[in-house]
């Protein structure tokens, strides 16, 4: 009877000295043993522009649906959401100089197109101003109205925007763009229609297209 009552006097003098030791820890902490857990390293994160953007591919700015081929045909809604215009660009023409205008930037890219109306009312592009038109976009993710630089000086004889087309009816208009070397190089055409919705396609090294003659015929001084 005795060691058991001596046993148990022990038991609970050791948990109260265990107890009074835990307290000390958490209320001064300087008698704690040092936590020997570490959290695990982290790989420092990639800079997006660590990773350079291959030659002739656009960068992170061309995101959305994939780029269409020269020739190939997208329907697009018309200016202020009215009609259903259909886009199909043709050719585009690299050149130094455009029928008296000299480009800023080195070069002159024109783009030519066939616009159809395929609704009951006339359909026209959207226009810069509300949001929609057209653009350049670089390799490296730039993007360049039409227009731009001495682009706006460019005159086409046959290939008007300009206002609606009509039910069922077709027209060819153009596009010019004032780039450098490099970003006439390669590229995509960007458009933007009465509804927001982008469209691209994708732009050869050197002109190409059945428009090509006149245009460059056009351009010649």
């Amino acid at each position: 009877m005795r060691k058991t009552l001596f046993a148990a006097v022990v038991t609970a003098a050791t948990c109260l000295a265990l107890t009074a030791c835990e307290g000390g820890a958490e209320a001064g902490g300087g008698d704690a043993a040092p936590s020997t857990t570490r959290p695990l390293p982290t790989a420092p994160a990639t800079p997006a522009s660590a990773t350079p953007t291959p030659a002739g591919e656009p960068g992170p700015a061309d995101s959305g649906p994939a780029a269409l081929d020269l020739g190939e045909p997208s329907r697009t809604v018309g200016a202020r959401t009215v009609g259903i215009l259909e886009i199909t660009p043709s050719s585009v023409v690299y050149a130094d100089q455009g029928a008296g205008a000299t480009p800023q930037s080195g070069v002159f890219a024109v783009v030519t197109m066939k616009q159809k109306s395929l609704s009951a009312n006339p359909a026209s592009e959207e226009l810069p101003a509300a949001g929609g038109g057209w653009e350049w976009l670089t390799p490296d993710g730039q993007t360049i109205p039409a227009g731009n630089g001495n682009a706006g000086r460019v005159a086409l004889d046959g290939y008007d925007s300009s206002g609606p087309v009509e039910p069922g009816a077709t027209r060819m208009a153009a596009k010019v763009f004032d780039l450098t070397p490099a970003q006439a190089g390669s590229g995509r055409i960007v458009y933007t229609d009465g509804v927001r919705a982008s469209y691209r396609w994708k732009m050869p090294a050197g002109s190409t297209g059945p428009e090509v003659a006149d245009v460059e015929g056009q351009l010649a001084p």
